[in-house]
């Protein structure tokens, strides 16, 4: 790898910190605003989903626009509207009659930028020149599960210390990792996606190939595979152990979240080793073993243990489908990207309704909810095989009908 590109890289690390800030800093404080603001718990419920939706249109839209603006203004772009965002939500409350107005508002700010990142740091990652794509693409995305706990354990010891009633100041501090991250990008290489004088695929002309497809199955089935449990990690602990909230949120989504980040992290160290469909394909399959154990054992101790070995499994499923459609179409571009992006997202949306829906249906039996989404790992070991299939049929992505 050319060292100057070795700066834009580590930016792109940071950037992802800068995404599981925005995403798991505020529903640390959600009792807080019920409390101190009165927020409803309704109200509260919505600021997740409004979050993601946002994310979701950023996704598209950004198919339209990000080539015309350029990565590098895009990318400075989202890091000061993550800082925005945070900063607004220490000040808009207090400007409205309804404070939950101002809270929105300061989400969608910063949902703006999620979204972006999620669009952007793929895709100027694989445009680096390096050794193998697949290791750098894999220790990029271990850098969302560092931020993840990394922002529970921060923001967890700076209220113990000093107060949750002092979290408008935690909340500038975490600005000022987007600050100064979206200085680095002023200043760091852009490499691009595509060759001289190259145009990359139309979003019809992404819809006409049966690859894309597959590739748009796999990434709604990470993303569903990986939050199906994950957002559930914590009651599951709650109900099964009968423990407290904080003692089920370092049991459930902690735990689960170092597995994912441990598993992103070998990969990134010894993916050289270690071909990418052969570490999927397992991965796809202890995934599934893991969901069944967390439905079927009949210890809840063991069943915890399951939801650990879910988040290891799930680890290379995101990245790896990433960097399969990079390899299987080069010519993707941005508006390929974002469109598995959109697709991740809907995955992270749909597995956690999907076992939701599933536990109320059947009295809140949160494992009967869980086992139905075992779907999704299933799906993914599918589509990596057809793959496989594709790419034998000749190397042409629509040659199998």
């Amino acid at each position: 790898m050319k060292s100057s590109y070795g700066k834009t890289i580590r930016a792109c690390f940071v950037g992802y910190i800068v995404q599981a800030i925005v995403n798991n800093f505020v529903p640390l404080l959600f009792l807080t605003f019920q409390k101190h603001y009165g927020v409803p718990l309704s109200q509260i419920t919505l600021l997740v989903t409004f979050n993601f939706g946002v994310q979701l249109l950023v996704d598209l839209l950004s198919v339209k626009f990000v080539d015309k603006i350029g990565y590098r203004r895009a990318m400075v772009l989202a890091h000061l509207l993550s800082a925005g965002g945070l900063i607004l939500l220490t000040v808009l409350p207090e400007l409205f009659p309804a404070p939950f107005t101002g809270i929105l508002l300061a989400v969608t700010v910063y949902a703006v930028g999620g979204g972006l990142l999620e669009v952007l740091v793929s895709p100027m990652v694989e445009a680096c020149p390096s050794a193998n794509k697949e290791k750098t693409m894999s220790l990029l995305h271990s850098f969302y599960c560092w931020g993840h706990v990394g922002v529970v354990l921060f923001s967890t010891l700076f209220f113990t210390l000093f107060g949750v009633e002092h979290w408008k100041i935690m909340a500038l501090l975490w600005a000022l990792i987007p600050l100064g991250n979206a200085l680095a990008f002023t200043r760091v290489p852009i490499a691009s996606l595509l060759d001289e004088g190259e145009k990359g695929l139309r979003v019809r002309d992404l819809f006409r190939l049966k690859m894309f497809w597959v590739l748009m199955v796999m990434m709604v089935c990470a993303g569903a595979s990986e939050q199906a449990v994950a957002q559930w990690a914590s009651t599951f602990a709650e109900q099964g152990l009968g423990i407290s909230k904080t003692a089920g949120d370092l049991a459930g989504p902690m735990l689960f979240a170092i597995l994912m980040g441990l598993s992103r992290a070998f990969y990134g160290k010894y993916g050289h080793r270690i071909p990418l469909d052969r570490f999927m394909i397992a991965s796809s399959v202890l995934c599934v073993a893991s969901y069944l154990g967390i439905s079927l054992l009949p210890i809840p101790q063991f069943s915890l243990v399951a939801c650990g070995l879910c988040g290891l499994s799930v680890g290379c499923m995101w990245p790896g489908s990433f960097s399969k459609a990079a390899a299987a179409l080069p010519k993707g571009g941005t508006a390929m990207f974002a469109l598995l992006a959109l697709g991740g997202d809907l995955g992270c949306g749909g597995g956690p309704t999907l076992v939701g829906a599933v536990s109320s249906l059947l009295g809140d039996n949160l494992r009967t909810g869980i086992l139905t989404a075992v779907v999704f790992p299933i799906l993914l070991l599918g589509g990596v095989l057809l793959c496989g299939r594709l790419r034998q049929a000749g190397g042409d992505p629509d040659a199998v009908s």
